[in-house]
């Protein structure tokens, strides 16, 4: 039997829940615009990304076939960054530990698969952005 997540407690935490994105976040859009900035267009998004017998392996939030970079555009809170130490939800705990550890276990192994079929990965958090000039950030990618 699949895991059903547990219903939200209030209607407001459904309808904030329901808004999170998955595709076209604003890090990702300020990923997207810096990389042009910088003069690497040409990327692709979401694009697939199979192993040697066609399996499907992800598909990063970025990426360039060519030079075989993937590029992951992690959200703090959903993705645990290791800098912000971000606290776990008060509530639900038990659904938020096991969902978390979940992220990090799937994200782990797509990079481990994607690094096997010799592709770079970047791991891009939301926390170095503001930080981050376009040129700088396309540096610490190796474009």
């Amino acid at each position: 039997m699949a895991y059903r997540a547990p219903p939200a407690s209030t209607p407001a935490v459904r309808k904030v829940m329901q808004g999170n994105k998955s595709k076209n976040t604003k890090p990702e859009i300020h990923v997207r615009e810096a990389l042009r900035e910088a003069g690497f267009p040409g990327y692709r998004l979401h694009w697939r990304i199979d192993d040697e017998e066609g399996r499907y392996v992800c598909r990063p939030d970025v990426s360039y076939p060519g030079r075989r970079l993937a590029i992951f555009v992690h959200g703090c809170f959903w993705h645990r960054c290791p800098r912000c130490e971000l606290p776990i939800p008060k509530s639900n705990q038990d659904y938020w530990k096991e969902k978390f550890e979940k992220n990090y276990l799937r994200d782990a192994k797509k990079k481990a698969e994607l690094q096997r079929l010799g592709w770079r990965v970047v791991v891009i958090w939301e926390c170095e952005l503001s930080d981050t000039g376009s040129d700088e950030l396309a540096r610490s990618m190796g474009l």
